[in-house]
């Protein structure tokens, strides 16, 4: 498995040589460093540790501090352990968005946006009552159980907090990778509000076939300035003889 982590920009369009339009995020991807390296023997499974976003080495404790001196970089502030990693890596190395290729289908794992409390009809599309009519139901939940057991069941979908859970999106497809800008393209939305970080990995259960898109890409073209010359003709001279005659007449 493949992973590396990201955050995301906001939402764009762009457009495949067939004319298709396709709704993409734009994930920004910072180099991530190898902190450290579980193997079996030492854990009990195989795993790696990457870093994000450099963090201030006085809000670091004395284990982010020893990891931050064998990687030899600084202590990180977002951390992701990828399992069973494709490849091989040592503590220190750098992983950037060139581990994806274009086609890929991977998930991508985010923290959904915090609504606060909210009610049944936005928390679970549940339907609202009549308006007019003498009716005093509008917004508030329905029936909540039977005449038996006498309580409220569990799992009964009512009024509460909403959002700010680990969501991921499954089967997205990498539209482009552009290692020396450092984000990634992936088709479709992701979760989280813009600048949360997110964690782009390998398709768990992908069953297509790499299937790469030619998108249209917008160069400017430089501006170059046209320099005109003008050019200036001498007056002819006039002879001496022909002045004498105009001033005489």
């Amino acid at each position: 498995m493949k992973g590396i982590l990201g955050r995301k920009l906001g939402m764009t369009q762009v457009f495949t040589k067939e004319g298709k339009l396709i709704p993409v995020t734009v994930i920004e991807v910072q180099p991530n460093t190898v902190m450290q390296v579980k193997t079996v023997e030492t854990d009990g499974y195989s795993a790696i540790q990457v870093g994000m976003v450099e963090k201030k080495e006085s809000r670091a404790n004395k284990p982010e501090m020893g990891r931050a001196k064998k990687a030899n970089t600084t202590p990180k502030r977002f951390l992701k352990e990828i399992r069973d990693y494709d490849g091989t890596v040592n503590i220190g190395d750098v992983i950037t968005a060139s581990t994806f290729e274009v086609g890929e289908v991977v998930d991508v794992t985010g923290t959904s946006k915090g609504h606060g409390f909210t009610g049944v009809i936005k928390r679970h599309n549940q339907s609202r009552g009549p308006e007019t009519h003498g009716s005093r139901y509008h917004r508030r939940p329905g029936s909540l159980g039977t005449m038996l057991p006498k309580r409220v069941l569990k799992g009964k979908k009512l009024s509460g907090h909403m959002g700010v859970d680990t969501v991921t999106i499954q089967n997205l497809e990498i539209i482009e990778v552009n290692e020396n800008e450092g984000y990634i393209l992936v088709s479709g939305n992701v979760p989280g509000a813009k600048n949360s970080v997110v964690f782009i990995k390998s398709a768990v259960k992908n069953s297509r076939k790499k299937d790469p898109k030619e998108i249209i890409s917008y160069e400017e073209a430089p501006i170059v300035e046209e320099t005109v010359t003008e050019v200036v003709e001498a007056p002819e001279a006039v002879e001496a003889d022909d002045t004498v005659e105009s001033e005489n007449n």
